[in-house]
């Protein structure tokens, strides 16, 4: 079995965030665990941190800044077909073989349900992206059954097509850190006070107007909030939040944290708050588990699959609840260390092995169809 991956996420930016590490992590996991099948990497820009080197693993470098999957790519698979081609993110080529079975990785369907919260262009594109590969792509790997339903309720795409294949968490980067590395790192970001914390990118699906609003009503005053992540659409607002309800000293921003950094931030805060109204995955629930973090999250969408009854779950739409449940764990020392001791057993359901070999049963699945057809 020969297959195509694009790759192209993984050179995309140094700041990477959730489907960049999806790409990154998928494809190191599928390059340890899997050596009998063939794989050709698509670049667009060759990544100065990955090791590309193994030996049933190509790279082929195709250099194009825009519409890079509609026409570089999609000519590099006529050209040179793949029997089978994966795009962990959400589009394939428009323009391709008949004959080539396409495998794509449906994040969510933010676009869909939260129309209002995406900017014009990408907004269109979303959704059309979204559209075209529930019509046509030969499979559908969904990260959660959350978006599965979404894919079968909202596109009338068949269950036959998705499979379910959950993110995982990398345990190797993620565990409670020692005191001096988290008080190092307490020290680099200007965090002298007790701190709960929120790491995802700063748009309006967060909630983090809620959030902060939340915050605000707390009875206990000292404790800051503490936002890790770059600005991403819309953001504007949220940065005004903390002056508007009257906690402009007690809310920080971060700003993008790198991964190396990020455990002993999680592992230094009080609780993790994760109040989004529409989450695919929500990966940063498993990464604060897996870091000894009790978590507050939303109970709409994926999220309390993903946490799987090892959360306190809030109403994302109620500020009073966002609040009433931060403070019962602040309140409750008892509660927060049975949180903490289950959260770090169930993120050991969520490996990047288990998740890879999940992704290479899609690809054998796929590719038996292939031959079927083909004789």
């Amino acid at each position: 079995m020969n297959v195509g991956i694009d790759a192209s996420r993984i050179a995309l930016t140094e700041e990477r965030t959730g489907t960049e590490n999806y790409t990154l992590n998928l494809i190191e996991s599928i390059k340890k665990l899997d050596k009998v099948n063939k794989y050709t990497l698509y670049f667009n820009k060759l990544p100065q941190y990955f090791e590309i080197a193994h030996a049933n693993v190509s790279t082929r470098y195709i250099p194009l800044t825009r519409l890079w999957t509609q026409f570089r790519l999609a000519l590099e698979c006529i050209v040179n077909p793949p029997e089978i081609l994966f795009v962990p993110a959400h589009t394939i080529p428009v323009i391709r073989r008949p004959n080539l079975k396409t495998i794509v990785t449906v994040h969510d369907l933010g676009a869909e349900f939260l129309a209002e919260y995406h900017q014009f262009p990408q907004k269109i594109y979303l959704n059309w992206s979204t559209k075209y590969v529930a019509k046509y792509a030969t499979h559908i790997i969904a990260v959660s059954q959350s978006t599965k339903k979404d894919l079968i309720k909202q596109f009338k795409v068949s269950p036959k097509r998705i499979t379910v294949v959950h993110e995982a968490v990398n345990t190797d980067l993620f565990y409670p850190r020692e005191k001096t590395e988290v008080e190092n790192v307490r020290k680099e970001f200007g965090l002298k006070r007790p701190y709960l914390l929120f790491v995802g990118t700063i748009q309006p699906r967060k909630n983090l107007l809620s959030l902060i609003e939340a915050f605000s009503k707390l009875k206990t005053k000292n404790i800051d909030l503490v936002l890790a992540g770059k600005p991403g659409w819309l953001f504007e607002e949220t940065y005004l939040a903390p002056k508007k309800f009257g906690v402009g000293t007690r809310v920080k921003f971060l700003g993008f944290v790198p991964d190396e950094k990020l455990p002993a931030l999680y592992s230094g805060a009080e609780i993790f708050v994760y109040p989004s109204l529409y989450e695919g995955f929500g990966l940063p629930i498993l990464e604060a588990m897996a870091c000894g973090l009790p978590v507050l999250t939303s109970s709409a969408t994926s999220m309390p699959e993903v946490s799987g009854g090892n959360a306190l779950l809030v109403n994302p739409n109620k500020v009073t609840q966002i609040t009433s449940g931060i403070e019962v764990l602040l309140r409750k020392k008892a509660k927060r260390e049975q949180m903490v001791k289950k959260g770090l057993e169930w993120v050991k359901n969520f490996t990047w092995e288990k998740t890879a070999r999940e992704t290479i049963g899609v690809f054998e699945k796929v590719s038996k169809l292939y031959v079927a057809k083909r004789h």
